[in-house]
């Protein structure tokens, strides 16, 4: 049991799982019967996900199932077939779309990507795409907006039901051949389905060349502006600046611009040279105060001899001293160098007052060296003014020292006296009060 889905770039074929999904599969054959999916724009494309179709109003929420057209309303929608569970696992695989709450209308989608496992359950699969596996394809790298709506319309044009082994309810209204699109149904406000896209169309080789040309330079400018070497990828090199080259070495700045400077007035002429070993590499810039001398300067003096070299002249493409864009004005990488200075000395700079409670704010800047200088000699008067302190406290803390010494060796003597008298006594000897030890007799 099969369907041919003829669309704007092509066919497809869709097998579909009879015995799985009986009522999914009778809901799209019967809708395929009735001619309600012609012209149905494929309205969501996403790469290697999905692609999906099916709602007349090319909206993503409009749509309605068979039922609907039989039992009115109440039946737009049909309940979802979940067993047998069948998942989605390769590309091509047809699923009708829940609206939300475990239902299906008219809406289905065509899986362009590989285990989509997180399909499962929510989408019910009641077919797959057997043929024009290469329409999907183009389908699935169509250009689409933000929202992943093509840009250029691709529609269903014609269903044709290879096989239908239902039924036709009574009441089901089948028309005899294909409407006619409406107007309504044809305006999607976008790029029309058989409206074709060439850029070259009518044009010459060189012109088709051109136009090639400038976009691989808008790519390449745009790179250079994503790493940084441009400022801006719409930039444009100044008109009145000249590059010249295949200059002899011992030509100077002086030189050139004295020879230059016969076509008009010379803001400034420098001749490049190595940072390190400072010798010319043989070319120079040349800026002219108005652009029509900078191009008379370009016709006359080109393959001019110079210093025994016949020098080579054209228009400078370099925008490396033109002004950089930045919020607020524009900045020179100069002006970045000198912020960064700036910066630094800020950093070096601190509040010297704290912000008192419900008064106003008022800092002092200071160095951060004045800081340290007058915490040091803060430090050192203190110092000064504790060692006076200190002379009068020693002396109390070593007459303390002396009298706790005296205290605990007459406790000490005490007792050694007492234990010996003790013994003394015990071993019946004389203790002689006298003495400070005892005698025996």
């Amino acid at each position: 049991m099969a369907v041919l889905l003829e669309t704007t770039v092509g066919d497809l074929v869709i097998d579909l799982y009879m015995e799985e999904r009986p009522r999914a599969c009778q809901n799209f054959l019967k809708l395929c019967k009735i001619k309600y999916y012609n012209y149905c724009l494929i309205h969501n494309v996403q790469r290697d996900f999905i692609i999906q179709t099916g709602d007349p109003l090319g909206t993503g929420r409009g749509g309605e199932s068979i039922f609907c057209k039989l039992y009115g309303d109440q039946a737009r929608f049909f309940e979802a077939e979940k067993v047998p569970r069948i998942k989605h696992k390769k590309k091509g695989t047809v699923s009708m779309v829940n609206n939300g709450n475990d239902q299906h209308g008219s809406q289905f989608l065509i899986t362009t990507g590989e285990n989509l496992d997180y399909l499962d359950g929510v989408h019910t699969v009641f077919g797959e795409v057997t043929e024009g596996m290469d329409v999907l394809k183009k389908i699935n790298e169509t250009f689409v907006d933000k929202e992943f709506v093509p840009y250029q319309d691709i529609r269903i044009n014609h269903t044709v039901i290879l096989d239908d082994p239902f039924d036709d309810p009574s009441g089901l209204i089948i028309p005899d051949c294909s409407p006619e699109p409406t107007k309504e149904q044809l305006d999607s406000g976008r790029i029309r389905a058989d409206e074709e896209i060439d850029d070259f169309k009518g044009k010459s080789v060189d012109e088709v060349e051109e136009i090639q040309a400038e976009k691989e330079a808008k790519t390449q400018a745009i790179l250079l502006e994503m790493v940084g070497d441009l400022p801006d990828a719409d930039i444009k090199p100044p008109e009145n600046v000249l590059f010249v080259c295949k200059l002899n070495p011992v030509t100077t700045d002086e030189d050139l611009e004295i020879i230059f400077s016969r076509f008009g007035p010379i803001k400034s002429c420098e001749v490049i040279r190595d940072w390190k070993t400072g010798e010319s590499l043989c070319y120079a810039f040349i800026e002219f105060e108005k652009e029509e001398d900078c191009e008379r300067a370009y016709f006359k003096m080109d393959n001019v001899l110079i210093d025994d070299r016949r020098i080579h002249v054209d228009f400078s493409q370099s925008v490396a001293k033109i002004k950089w864009r930045g919020k607020g004005g524009k900045y020179t990488k100069d002006d970045f160098k000198e912020y960064e200075k700036e910066h630094d000395k800020r950093s070096k700079l601190t509040l010297k007052e704290k912000v008192k409670p419900n008064q106003d704010a008022k800092y002092d800047l200071v160095l951060n060296e004045e800081i340290e200088e007058a915490r040091a000699s803060h430090l050192h008067s203190g110092k000064k003014h504790k060692k006076k302190k200190h002379r009068h406290s020693d002396d109390e803390e070593d007459d303390k020292t002396t009298k706790k010494s005296k205290v605990i060796m007459n406790d000490i003597t005490l007792l050694r006296i007492t234990e010996i008298k003790n013994r003394c006594l015990n071993a019946n000897k004389h203790w002689d009060h006298t003495l400070p030890g005892f005698v025996m007799q």
